[in-house]
């Protein structure tokens, strides 16, 4: 279970590392779906929704399922609200989440407690605009002690009103038994609409041959 807790967190909740410290404008919805599948069949799936509660506050839910052919169907799943902290008008954002949720594999569950601490700032690179976050997290899951330690890094640069390219690593920590994933997507953005489309990789350091291409499909209203 402990092995499995730490790849599932770096897989399927890799889409909470979209978030930063931008908390969403009041009465305003974000969504990612994302689908990822490797070369030996495994995939993964991500629900992701934040909502501008207040202005000071987003509430959330963090969804991913993880299958393959020797656990077979696995999951965590986290509700959470994000406030600000610090200084909400200087260049540095910084961001607190705190969530309840749970990991199942099979019939096994494990509740889990969530606290976070996020931050984020904009960049411009040879004209061009960009962000830069890190979220720093630690899971506390008292089914199996099997407390995980997340960081996730972002650096995302607008190429053009279309085009956004994104780089990410995540890396997870827990009872001896570390994982890292680099996952670069290039996202599109149609000239109608307010969906956004994903596109990307995710390899993990260490065992290229379960790289995964990624697709998602981000949305705001």
């Amino acid at each position: 279970m402990r092995g499995f807790l730490v790849i599932l967190f770096c897989l399927s909740l890799a889409t909470s590392a979209l978030a930063g410290p931008w908390l969403r404008e009041e009465g305003t919805t974000f969504t990612s779906t994302s689908f990822t599948l490797n070369y030996f069949y495994e995939t993964g799936s991500n629900t992701y929704v934040e909502h501008g509660l207040r202005d000071d506050m987003t509430v959330g839910a963090d969804i991913g399922i993880f299958r393959n052919s020797t656990i077979g169907p696995s999951g965590t799943a986290t509700l959470f609200l994000r406030r600000p902290f610090g200084n909400r008008e200087g260049k540095n954002l910084w961001a607190y989440d705190l969530g309840l949720g749970a990991s199942w594999e099979g019939l096994l569950i494990s509740p889990h407690v969530k606290t976070a601490l996020t931050w984020g700032r904009g960049i411009t690179l040879r004209g061009k605009g960009g962000w830069t976050t890190v979220d720093a997290s630690i899971i506390w899951d008292f089914g199996y002690a099997a407390h995980l330690v997340k960081i996730d890094g972002t650096v995302g640069l607008n190429i053009s009103d279309r085009f956004a390219s994104m780089f990410q690593l995540y890396v997870s920590h827990s009872k001896g038994d570390t994982a890292a994933i680099v996952a670069p997507s290039l996202i599109y953005t149609p000239a109608k609409g307010k969906s956004k489309w994903q596109i990307g990789l995710e390899n993990p350091i260490g065992d290229s041959r379960r790289t995964a291409i990624k697709f998602g499909l981000w949305r705001e209203f």
